[in-house]
């Protein structure tokens, strides 16, 4: 789980860092700067220590490096602000393989209501695709503070409902699940 976590902020680092300066200056230019810096630091650091980077390493820093330089190059934020959403688009896609879902559940979902995981994958890949389509729709706005609003709390909030939404639901049905089969037990024993 820490591995997971750790990945993520990888891979989002300069978004994080971007937010991050951008609040404390209020200048584009200076924090897609430190942003370009963080994520060129964060892969030296990662191959200095012996990590292999996997593709989702490299192209966050392909992004963070294309994006960034057309910011400089057309003084417009609206190209560093859309990488978020790219990254939304990529893991979207990946979710779209039936059952990824599966390995991260525990043996109760999996044995009782197997089909929860799947329906639920393609619900996550949904959510990416919709906040990927909205991080664009707030970039091209090219209003900062509602981006950042948007990254920082709609965005993440989202995920944090669906969390919410999905561990109800399957506590809800597996719970109604096993009572039936207990049930079920009780009526067929003599």
């Amino acid at each position: 789980m820490i591995d997971v976590f750790r990945k993520l902020i990888a891979d989002f680092l300069s978004t994080i860092v971007f937010l991050i300066v951008w609040a404390a200056t209020g200048n584009v230019l200076v924090a897609t700067a430190v942003a370009v810096a963080a994520a060129i630091v964060n892969v030296v650091h990662a191959r200095l220590a012996g990590r292999k980077l996997d593709l989702m390493s490299w192209a966050s820093l392909t992004l963070v490096l294309v994006l960034g330089g057309a910011t400089f190059l057309t003084h417009d934020p609206r190209y560093v602000l859309i990488k978020p959403s790219i990254a939304h688009f990529a893991i979207g896609a990946i979710m779209l393989k039936r059952g990824w879902m599966s390995r991260y559940m525990p043996p109760a979902v999996l044995d009782h209501a197997p089909e929860l995981p799947v329906i639920a994958g393609y619900a996550w890949a949904i959510l990416m695709f919709a906040l990927g389509a909205g991080t664009i729709a707030t970039a091209m706005t090219g209003d900062i503070r509602l981006w950042t609003l948007y990254v920082s709390v709609v965005a993440v909030g989202a995920k944090i409902v669906a969390f919410g939404v999905q561990l109800l639901v399957f506590r809800m049905v597996v719970g109604r699940r096993l009572a039936h089969e207990a049930a079920a037990g009780a009526l067929a024993t003599p």
